[in-house]
């Protein structure tokens, strides 16, 4: 079976009742880009198989990035560093990216939630993704980097063009500013670090140039980059996520209305948002060799694209298609993070994030609706929300 995956209206109800027939079908189908996988185990198999890596050099390759910041960035991102080196990046910076280490920021993030409720406090609608969803993860970010929170807009622009190298299309469409945003990123890390080691704090890049495993540390373009990892995954991210949530929520007001009475249900409310519209959908892996996988032959140069989407539905006990943030899902994970050695570094960032929104919205926002038509973002990369009207009572 085939997936039309670059079909302009593959979003929104039309996405999820396609990917749906189709995994009622088959767990593989195809499309001129490659391999759709659409179970959660043929998924963890070949998101943890030392047989794939991350495909975005490859893509640099495709669209002619032979030098320059971007391909720096990309030589260096630790989603294509693999074996022993990255072993060594992640015995080090690991202990920056525990949910310990996530909860410091908690404190900071709710007085982010209060200072943008404040202002539509009464109003009784908003565009939910300007006035709310896109600034919080930028506020955080900048508050865990101990950068001045008047950075925090151009760190969203930044975050927001740099990802698109994950995306061919932009990749094609949008290069030069692609370009312009990493080397405009990299002159302000670069400073910043320069900064924390002369006047070290409490924030992420102290703890980074700090960080030791073994007598072992990370050197100035480790560290730059790392943060920029925490940068791009963890600012588009959580603003589509927390956007997506909303939309969610508005559709199924009974659970928003459980939510607001026991806002203790928010971390469990955030892990079944995460399974039922995961705004990483597809992530890709590149064969470096030929995997045979259920009796199918992969070649080597194969791009295999994990349904995150898929996956989340497979396996899960209850109802798969019901969003219901009371479900026991037994023991199936959600995806949505990735799987193996390459599971997202920034993880416990973002739940912490979703769930302190998550815990203090639905209170102050009794009866949400849909104020409108959302304006739904590509699947392709992240998969967000361009506008997101919303009413309450």
């Amino acid at each position: 079976m085939e997936l039309d995956y670059f079909a302009p209206d593959l979003t929104g109800e039309r996405f999820h009742e396609t990917i749906n027939a189709l995994r009622a079908e088959t767990w593989l189908a195809k499309s001129e880009l490659g391999w759709f996988v659409l179970d959660r185990e043929a998924g963890s198999f070949f998101l943890r198989t030392k047989s794939a890596t991350f495909p975005g050099l490859r893509i640099a390759e495709m669209f002619g990035v032979e030098e320059g910041p971007l391909l720096e960035q990309m030589r260096r991102n630790i989603l294509h560093i693999n074996g022993d080196a990255h072993r060594r990046l992640r015995n080090l910076v690991n202990p920056a990216f525990t949910p310990r280490a996530a909860d410091r920021w908690r404190p900071a993030m709710g007085e982010f939630l209060e200072r943008l409720w404040a202002p539509l406090d009464g109003a009784g609608r908003c565009e939910f993704v300007g006035e709310f969803a896109k600034p919080y993860p930028s506020l955080t970010i900048a508050t865990v980097m101990g950068a001045p929170l008047d950075d925090a807009p151009k760190l969203h622009e930044w975050s927001n063009l740099i990802q698109r190298q994950f995306d061919p299309q932009s990749l094609m469409n949008e290069q030069e500013a692609i370009e312009r945003a990493c080397g405009e990123f990299y002159e302000w890390a670069g400073a910043l670090i320069e900064r924390r080691r002369g006047d070290p704090g409490e924030d992420l890049i102290s703890t980074l140039i700090a960080a030791s495993h073994e007598g072992d540390r990370l050197d100035d373009a480790e560290c730059m980059n790392l943060v920029l990892n925490v940068l791009v995954g963890g600012v588009d991210t959580t603003q589509s996520q927390l956007a997506h949530g909303l939309r969610v929520f508005a559709a199924h007001p009974g659970q928003w209305e459980l939510l607001a009475e026991r806002p203790e249900l928010a971390p469990a409310a955030v892990e079944e948002l995460l399974r039922y519209e995961p705004i990483t959908p597809f992530t890709a892996r590149l064969l470096h060799e030929e995997v045979e996988y259920r009796g199918v032959t992969f070649p080597a140069d194969s791009i295999v694209m994990v349904c995150s989407f898929a996956g989340n539905r497979d396996g899960v006990d209850g109802d798969p298609e019901a969003f219901d943030i009371t479900a026991d899902r037994g023991e199936a994970k959600p995806l949505t993070f990735g799987a193996g050695i390459h599971y997202c570094l920034g993880a416990n960032l973002a739940r912490a994030e979703l769930q302190e929104a998550l815990a203090f919205l639905p209170a102050r926002m009794p009866g949400l609706a849909l104020d409108g038509e959302p304006e739904l973002g590509s699947i392709h990369g992240i998969y967000g929300l361009e506008r997101l009207p919303l009413s309450w009572s």
